[in-house]
């Protein structure tokens, strides 16, 4: 069902129509206005964890992933202040995990690489933590690279809500949380995870990889190599769109 142009809200000025139940993320998306954002998946369920894709709904922020569209609302993204928010925090990610994004093999299919390109970032601009974190290559096919961890919270509710899991949780507080694995020596290798997992194949940066996939695409050829963030994610979401809703 398409969107009914009897129910439509502005977005920086631009008329968007939306579904019955669609969130503002969702209804701007369908109309090809890019929000930035990082731990929401539309083929999950949103968490609003990242708040990357923070927007002004009649003067007050809310999370577009799950704010509810309304009729005649007005909403802001692309401001100056909203910009420099998504810089910062995009910025705190960079210093607080250990992101060395040439020799990465999830660049140019990254998240928050694209996303970095995208808010047009030059330097990580606070002072880097380096924090001293664990990797896990236990497991014969999957890494845990805990110090490309964003800390989306995406595997964690995949693994829960999809895969009937449980394999990850997040522990700790602050800067100090971590993702760690459901087993009895907290290693990948004794736990239930396998690579047809959805949580698996979901991370949106290089923190869960399949062992021996790294380069099937070469440097270049991947999603964001192609066409900037902006543009691969609207013509993903509508062509999901399209595919779901007709």
């Amino acid at each position: 069902m398409s969107p009914d142009s009897n129910r439509t809200f502005f977005l920086d000025g631009q008329e968007i129509p939306f579904r019955e139940g669609q969130s503002v993320f969702d209804a701007a998306m369908s109309a090809g206005v890019f929000i930035p954002h990082l731990c929401h998946n539309p083929d999950y369920e949103p968490h609003s964890s990242c708040r990357l894709c923070t927007v002004i709904v009649n003067g007050r922020p809310f999370a577009s992933c799950t704010q509810p569209a309304v009729a005649g609302q007005m909403v802001q993204s692309d401001t100056a202040e909203l910009r420099a928010m998504r810089r910062t925090l995009t910025q705190m990610l960079f210093v607080e995990g250990n992101h060395y994004c040439p020799s990465c093999e999830k660049s140019g299919s990254c998240k928050l690489q694209a996303t970095a390109y995208h808010l047009g970032l030059q330097d990580n601009h606070y002072p880097q933590f380096f924090p001293r974190r664990e990797m896990d290559a236990s497991h014969a096919d999957i890494i845990l690279d805990r110090d490309r961890c964003i800390l989306c919270g995406l595997c964690v509710r995949i693994s829960r809500d999809v895969d009937r899991k449980n394999v990850f949780a997040m522990t700790g507080r602050g800067i100090h949380t971590v993702i760690v694995v459901d087993s009895a020596s907290g290693l990948l290798k004794d736990s239930r995870v396998t690579v047809e997992d959805e949580a698996v194949q979901h991370c949106p940066v290089g923190a869960i990889l399949v062992k021996g996939k790294a380069f099937e695409v070469p440097i270049g050829e991947r999603i964001y190599d192609k066409e900037p963030i902006a543009v691969a994610s609207v013509r993903r979401f509508q062509a999901r769109e399209a595919l779901t809703h007709g």
